[in-house]
């Protein structure tokens, strides 16, 4: 038995995979873009703590506290 006839199917299989990844991760990408710029888009996607700690985890600090001043400016 041959493995000649399953090779193109693994390699649209395989780019097909590959394709999706990318999707993803362009999606997510996106996603991260938005709710780093707005600070409205925060609210609407995730809940504000696990927004603000993921990025404290990935050692990004001070979002939270620049977002508290923009809002209590906001306000006034």
């Amino acid at each position: 038995m041959s493995p000649r006839p399953l090779e193109p199917l693994a390699k649209r299989l395989l780019k097909g995979v590959i394709a999706l990844e990318l999707a993803g991760v362009f999606g997510a990408y996106a996603l991260f873009h938005k709710m780093n710029n707005s600070q409205e888009s925060k609210n609407r996607f995730v809940p504000p703590p696990v927004y603000y700690q993921s990025n404290e985890w990935a050692g990004i600090y001070g979002i939270r506290e620049r977002d508290h001043q923009a809002w209590s400016a906001k306000q006034e």
